[in-house]
């Protein structure tokens, strides 16, 4: 059964408020010391940090079993690994990002010297959500840590065993004044979001995305916005399909459909329908099992987060075969057990809710096309996605699909590894979000690029000063028109 934490009580809400003004008075008096820690101390802590999650690496596989069944092999690729990497990868680089970038000067500019200095953003929030809730909370906290902030982090209420853990293992590494978890629902969140922070990293839906962003405007706040939607895959003539099918059944069902960048429905080219369905059907089952009985008992499968979301995909399903749809494998439920089969879908149509709605869960709807044309509309007449797919060996059919659509990210002949590629930014475009993370965007994200200009003894400006004589004139004259 889902087990999200319970609406606080009105007491339970006044001592959260109380602990929240405290917490964040404290960051605030302890942000510039926190500042003006160097590399070496920064590198120290994302050190220990990493050093305890593999102390407590099988804790972190409890945890996530607890709130939806994750097997630990997808937990140590999507969550640990991804954390980790992210930890070596700003440990390797930080003094790096850290130095500041010295600028040429223009010929306006010529007696001075300039350069950017990367500094904190100061106190920072991040609200995490609950697909990957290790990973995209350990994840931005590594950026906010290597970019010298304080930070208060609310995880989700649908992972609640994964927050608790988190929480804890922040208290052995970090006090209070710097690094805060909240536990709670979204009045938790509703009451942080109250606060004049320095910067908020989101990551969810573009609905509470947009309330999130409507806070933030409350006192100029910089956001950055990791959303999702509905990201589009599009197999071409010439793809292979082993492969294709092969890719895409791993990044569609990997947690259970439950991924930001999951691929959310499919365009086939129409002489290769038949033959996709038959390979996607055989990966199904190499995967997960030849049988329906198989795919419900493997323990290689999750499970849906909460009885609302399951019910929901559920109604999806139902809606749309009563509208037309077919069933090409899957559609078992079982809602005692949170449980939904791999499921693909064919014969769905515009107006179906699997068309319109952002899926997050295992259902698959496969379109096949004729027309690329037609694919490119369709597309571009919904909102732009956070990552979009093509699997093609055709050069022209690829550089019309990067030319004629937007998307946060894209992977050609692949699907979602570019979320693991650390020197790439992972971030939306509009509806999906906006501003990135990972790496050095990350780093940048929880930071203020400040110009700094040092100006020598002489400088041209002097001739060109009031009182404006004619040869004041002439030489404001002359430097408009050549520099």
């Amino acid at each position: 059964m889902s087990n999200p934490v319970a609406a606080a009580t009105q007491a339970e809400m006044a001592k959260i408020d109380d602990r929240i003004d405290r917490i964040f008075a404290m960051q605030q008096a302890n942000r510039y010391r926190i500042a003006n820690t160097g590399a070496k101390e920064r590198i120290a802590k994302l050190k220990a940090l990493l050093n305890l999650i593999h102390r407590r690496k099988e804790h972190i596989y409890q945890a996530l079993y607890a709130d939806f069944q994750k097997p630990s092999p997808e937990i140590d690729i999507t969550e640990i690994y991804a954390v980790a990497t992210e930890i070596k990868h700003a440990i390797r680089h930080l003094k790096k990002w850290m130095k500041p970038k010295k600028v040429r000067p223009t010929l306006a500019t010529l007696t001075t010297s300039s350069y950017i200095r990367y500094e904190p953003r100061g106190v920072a929030l991040i609200i995490s959500p609950w697909n990957f809730p290790f990973n995209l909370t350990f994840g931005p906290l590594v950026s906010a840590v290597a970019a010298g902030n304080c930070i208060m982090v609310k995880p989700s209420e649908y992972s609640p065993n994964t927050a608790r853990l988190m929480k804890e293992m922040a208290r052995e590494l970090f006090p209070e004044e710097e690094v805060a978890f909240f536990e709670g629902d979204k009045e938790v969140s509703a009451e942080l979001l109250k606060k004049p922070f320095d910067h908020i990293f989101f990551t969810g839906s573009p609905e509470v995305g947009k309330i999130v962003m409507k806070a933030a405007a409350e006192h100029l706040t910089t956001v950055t916005l990791e959303l999702g939607g509905k990201s589009p895959v599009i197999v071409d003539e010439t793809a292979r399909i082993g492969e294709a099918a092969q890719k895409i059944a791993l990044g569609k069902y990997l947690n259970n459909g439950q991924a930001c960048i999951a691929p959310d429905y499919m365009f086939i080219h129409q002489s290769k329908f038949t033959e996709f369905i038959a390979r996607f059907k055989q990966q199904i089952q190499a995967y997960y099992g030849e049988t329906e009985e198989d795919r419900r008992t493997t323990p290689d499968y999750s499970r849906i987060i909460s009885d609302r979301h399951h019910a929901r995909l559920v109604k999806m399903i139902e809606e749309a075969v009563l509208q037309g749809a077919k069933v090409e494998i899957g559609g078992k439920n079982d809602p005692q057990d949170r449980y939904l089969a791999p499921t693909v879908l064919s014969g769905v149509a515009s107006d179906m809710a699997v068309m319109r709605e952002e899926i997050f869960g295992p259902l698959f709807p496969v379109i096949p096309y004729q027309n690329l044309d037609e694919v490119l509309n369709t597309i571009n007449g919904g909102p732009k996605p956070l990552a979009l797919y093509v699997f093609s060996r055709s050069r022209k059919n690829i550089r019309r699909i990067l030319s004629h659509t937007s998307a946060g990210g894209t992977c050609i002949n692949e699907v979602m590894l570019h979320f693991l590629h650390v020197n790439l930014p992972f971030g939306g475009v509009n509806n999906s979000g906006f501003g990135n993370s990972h790496g050095f965007f990350g780093f940048r994200a929880f930071s203020h690029e400040r110009a700094v200009l040092k100006q020598s003894r002489y400088t041209p400006i002097q001739l060109m000063l009031p009182p404006f004589t004619k040869t004041v004139k002439k030489i404001l004259e002359l430097t408009v028109k050549y520099f």
